[in-house]
């Protein structure tokens, strides 16, 4: 509330400032003088100003905005016409012989302090000026209207695939304890405290708009570990960092890429074959993720909501900033993505 009324302040003032402007221009060219010639002058002038307003504050928001296009044009016609008519009828004969009094009796302070103006043609122009001044200021106001509903709708968006995000995680890592649980493994332990971490990072870290991308690769490593305890053979799963680690990056951002090369990454033998490679150079963020799999199929009915979340927040968080390629075959699935990042 207080910002909107900030703002009706501000519009005010700018209002009283400009008109304030105008007439001290008016006082001016006539010398400041208050004669009765020049006090019509002054009329005439709040005359203008009323137009303005009439149009601005009226004609334009109850006709115009509201797409009563003719309504609004013959209304306006109607009016124009109006105080044409008082000018011409009810000004001009009384400004007209004065002037001309005041020409002949003085002809070079005349012309020193006097400006040839047509007042209908003011009149037009003021009426013109303040649609302009109207449309220009709606459409200021609708385009930052606008920026604010796509930024709460992003905002909103986001915490939807968060919340979507840390379910279907939590799911899938509960299910690698409850297979070492099953199997009655000393690693169950050591699964649930790297579980616990995990979890802390996503409650505590992950809340963040932005989390330093050294971080986020350590949560990755906690990840990876986690998972490996549940493997056979995990001699196939390598992962590759280098690269400077000083930038800022959405939390969870990568995670469903791992996730799902964890997931179909093991073939009908119990092999693994899983390559995570994450590096930066000149501001850009390269990770590539390949799996070699014979659940390929399962994968393009199955991925679910990791791969449909990420490619949403990418498009969301990193628009036009970010490269995203996924290829796959019958026996492999490869993830090659690209984002521009700021430290």
């Amino acid at each position: 509330m207080s910002t909107l009324l900030k703002k009706s302040n501000t519009t005010i003032i700018v209002h009283i400032v400009m008109w304030a402007f105008f007439l001290a221009i008016t006082a001016i060219q006539s010398n400041f003088r208050f004669n009765t010639i020049h006090n019509e002058f002054y009329f005439l002038n709040i005359i203008f100003i009323a137009v303005f307003y009439l149009n601005y504050a009226f004609l334009i928001p109850k006709f115009l905005l509201n797409k009563k296009i003719i309504l609004y044009i013959v209304i306006s016609l109607a009016l124009i016409f109006i105080f044409i008519f008082i000018l011409e009828t009810v000004l001009k004969p009384k400004i007209r012989p004065r002037l001309l009094d005041e020409m002949l009796n003085n002809p070079k302070q005349f012309r020193e302090n006097n400006i040839n103006l047509n007042p209908p043609i003011l009149l037009l122009l003021f009426f013109a000026l303040s649609t302009c001044v109207k449309l220009v200021s709606e459409w200021y106001r609708s385009e930052k209207e606008r920026t604010i509903a796509a930024s709460q709708k992003i905002n909103s968006e986001l915490s939807f695939l968060k919340a979507q995000l840390n379910p279907h995680f939590l799911f899938n890592t509960l299910n690698s304890i409850y297979s070492l649980a099953n199997k009655k493994s000393d690693d169950t332990t050591v699964a649930i405290v790297t579980l616990s971490e995990l979890m802390r990072y996503m409650i505590y870290e992950a809340n963040e708009e932005y989390i330093s991308l050294e971080k986020e690769i350590e949560y990755i490593k906690n990840y990876i570990s986690l998972q490996l305890l549940r493997l056979k053979d995990s001699s196939g799963v390598k992962i590759n960092v280098h690269g400077d680690l000083n930038y800022k990056i959405e939390p969870l951002l990568l995670i469903s890429f791992i996730e799902n090369a964890f997931k179909y990454g093991t073939d009908y033998k119990g092999k693994t074959d899983i390559q995570i490679k994450i590096s930066t150079t000149n501001n850009e963020l390269h990770l590539e993720v390949y799996n070699v799999s014979s659940l390929q199929n399962a994968i393009k009915r199955n991925s679910g909501i990791g791969l449909e979340n990420i490619q949403n927040r990418l498009n969301l968080l990193y628009p036009n900033s970010h490269n995203l390629e996924i290829t796959s075959d019958k026996k492999s699935f490869e993830v090659n993505l690209k984002i521009k990042l700021k430290k």
